[in-house]
């Protein structure tokens, strides 16, 4: 696999403006996820947060984006992932820091997820102050550590003791990358870096859910 490059090429203005142009804009969903892009040390990447494991739910301790439910004020799904964001991690982003919103996903309620990309810009430029309440700990994984095949997985699923679906799994970072985050992230590499990722979600047409 060809390594990626610095962070010039992919989060370049003629890049920004390929992946604006494939975005569709933000519309309001149940909850969203900050995508966020940026670079560590002149390398394009993508930051991560896992949920402290003082929170309750399933999901305590997994690796995630920022994000959250929507709130009654938030006018789009940008704006609950931009808030979620300033909460969590103490990061105020502008609005024009956002490129647009993949599709919306469902969660394992059911409940959409609108995962919107941003770029963060340089991380040694940041400061970030994760909510202990929320956030156990942020990290980054470059878009080449993500894209060497040994550190991509899958899992296959059953359903009724037959072949449901294949989702993917990011290994051999910090923390292991699974569930709606993994699928996201595979997203936003195919937009990132188009025909260097081979996909790994695969969902039979006829077990398909509306997205």
């Amino acid at each position: 696999m060809p390594e990626v490059g610095c962070a010039a090429a992919v989060l370049s203005p003629g890049a920004e403006r390929r992946c604006r142009a494939a975005l569709g804009g933000a519309v309001r969903a149940a909850a969203a996820v900050l995508v966020p892009l940026c670079s560590r040390r002149g390398r394009p990447a993508l930051l991560f947060t896992l949920r402290s494991r003082c929170l309750s739910g399933p999901h305590s301790g997994d690796v995630s984006f920022p994000g959250g439910r929507r709130d009654p004020a938030d006018r789009d799904a940008a704006a609950t992932a931009l808030r979620e964001t300033r909460e969590e991690l103490g990061l105020r982003l502008r609005a024009e820091s956002v490129w647009g919103q993949l599709r919306a996903l469902p969660d394992g309620q059911g409940q959409l997820v609108a995962p919107i990309v941003a770029n963060l810009g340089p991380l040694e430029d940041l400061t970030l102050t994760p909510n202990p309440d929320e956030v156990e700990e942020v990290f980054t994984l470059s878009l080449d550590h993500l894209l060497r095949e040994e550190n991509q997985g899958y899992t296959h699923f059953r359903t009724a003791g037959r072949y449901g679906y294949t989702l993917p799994v990011f290994l051999n970072g910090p923390h292991r990358i699974w569930g709606l985050t993994a699928i996201i992230t595979e997203l936003t590499l195919e937009l990132l870096v188009p025909g260097h990722y081979r996909k790994k979600t695969d969902v039979p047409s006829h077990s398909r859910r509306s997205a």
